[in-house]
């Protein structure tokens, strides 16, 4: 049984409405994350059947009371006063195992007061898409929601074509995003705004509390967060997608699964998003658009710091400048990860540069190709089959004599990090297996017809990401010319 609390409630109304779940027709369970549960306190499992009525809004887990949460958010750049929680219904927190207050939502549950003519409701391919990634991002260590819960509804929901309905529950340190911090500030709600800046403050940066200005220290934590979180989805090749300030967590964790897709074939100015079309959202572009949103929360901030007129913007100025060397630093660590050097190696930067440069002209997998130098990487420490290796590398590339080259100066970088624990790193920074577009697509197709046993195989292998086994190689391979799935797609 989940213990709930409700302590976003205390906040002013503007911020949330009560609001109930509207019962599908024949809820059954799919997925059940049995170790999340028990992280938040679920000590005893009921049946497949309370499961499935709880968490796809028939029944309500004991202590929940549903609340739609009011936000507004630049959509493309383009302000929407007010957007909200149109499918979504936060059930409580859970204080868990850790002492982390965590909420927990149900997603795709009906109409609330902000669905804004929409049916409240989500198709089961996004639902199993966004738990894949989710938990695969988990795995790896990417600060992220989580899924707890997948109920199909047994009801059609209409989008491009009537499609199998899902319900997902989501764990995540808040749902607090920018776009909180917009719908306070654009009713020029000075109370609730300072309300919600304090209570951020006490759940996610309590440090904050003792600073001369606490509001630009809250500027600053969640700047550092958002900073090493782009730096991390960048260095999986991870493309959100639809990185509005609306989806943009001040907890610094990565949120809202819609048209998102993990880079294969190397391109810094990918999109796979369809609603993108001035790519806006590309690979490349990330890290300027999360410091433009920080913008967009730092004009929030602004009536709630010390500092007045022309000193506080200029304060405020100034920490989201410093954005750009709190990314670079944290790009830097990875990217060393990565190639198996060390934190402090100045080869790192030049080396990494030099081989994404190889990877884009040469139509190189990112994954498999740092996949395959981790191998060449443990062939040359042991002094065994480290021509096989590298041939295996070299085969991943459309121009072999330019990563022949490259690979000449990485190995004499790496001559002065041949040491056990930077192997280890190198390994933990290069999956095996990601959640391949294809793969997720096998997935959804499959599930569709009514057959999970696709969803679960791939959930067992992006959930032990860095697995050697026969089978996690097999949903490894990249996708071949006639599997590729080029555009994702929102599901709302």
């Amino acid at each position: 049984m989940l213990t709930f609390e409700h302590q976003f409630a205390t906040l002013p109304e503007p911020l949330w409405v009560a609001c109930q779940p509207t019962p599908v027709a024949q809820p059954s369970l799919i997925a059940f994350n049995d170790a999340l549960a028990a992280q938040l306190g679920m000590q005893t499992r009921p049946d497949d059947a309370t499961l499935a009525q709880w968490f796809s809004g028939n029944q309500l887990p004991p202590g929940a009371e549903p609340k739609a949460l009011g936000y507004a958010g630049h959509q493309f750049g383009n302000f929407v006063p007010q957007l909200g929680d149109g499918r979504a219904l936060l059930l409580g927190e859970v204080v868990d195992q850790q002492g982390i207050r965590r909420d927990v939502q149900l997603k795709g549950s009906g109409r609330t007061p902000f669905s804004r003519g929409g049916d409240g409701r989500s198709p089961l391919g996004p639902v199993l898409r966004e738990y894949l990634v989710s938990e695969f991002m988990a795995a790896v260590g990417v600060p992220t929601t989580r899924a707890l819960v997948a109920v199909a509804t047994g009801e059609r929901v209409v989008r491009q074509m009537a499609e199998p309905g899902a319900v997902l529950t989501r764990v995540a340190s808040s749902h607090i995003r920018v776009g909180t911090f917009q719908f306070a500030a654009v009713r020029r709600d000075e109370e609730a705004l300072k309300a919600l800046a304090d209570h951020v403050i006490a759940r996610h940066y309590p440090e904050a509390a003792n600073a001369e200005d606490p509001y630009l220290a809250l500027l600053e934590a969640v700047t550092a967060r958002q900073a090493a979180l782009v730096a991390r989805w960048m260095s999986l090749g991870f493309i959100h997608g639809v990185m509005n300030t609306d989806n943009c967590s001040i907890a610094g964790e990565t949120i809202d699964y819609g048209p998102c897709a993990f880079m294969e074939q190397f391109d810094p100015q990918k999109v796979y998003s369809s609603i993108d079309q001035g790519r806006r959202y590309a690979f490349n572009n990330q890290p300027g658009i999360a410091q433009w949103n920080l913008a967009r929360f730092a004009e929030t901030l602004l009536p709630l710091m010390r500092e007045e007129g022309d000193a506080v913007v200029e304060q405020a100025t100034e920490v989201l400048r410093g954005f750009t060397s709190r990314f670079s630093a944290e790009q830097r660590r990875l990217h060393a990860n990565k190639l198996g050097l060390a934190p402090e190696s100045d080869h790192a930067a030049p080396l990494m540069e030099a081989l994404e440069i190889h990877m884009h002209q040469g139509r190189m997998d990112m994954t498999a190709t740092f996949d395959a130098l981790t191998h060449y990487a443990q062939a040359l420490r042991k002094d065994s089959s480290a021509h096989s290796q590298k041939e295996a590398l070299l085969a991943l590339t459309t121009q072999p004599d330019g990563l022949t080259a490259w690979l000449a100066d990485w190995e004499n970088a790496q001559q002065a990090s041949q040491q056990s624990e930077r192997l280890e790193a190198m390994r933990r920074a290069n999956p095996v297996v990601i959640p391949r577009n294809h793969r997720i697509q096998e997935v959804i197709d499959a599930a569709v017809e009514g057959d999970f046993a696709p969803f679960h195989t791939l959930l067992a292998a992006v959930t032990q990401p860095f697995d050697e086994s026969e089978e996690a190689r097999r949903l490894a391979a990249p996708a071949t010319e006639s599997e590729q799935v080029l555009r994702t797609f929102c599901g709302t």
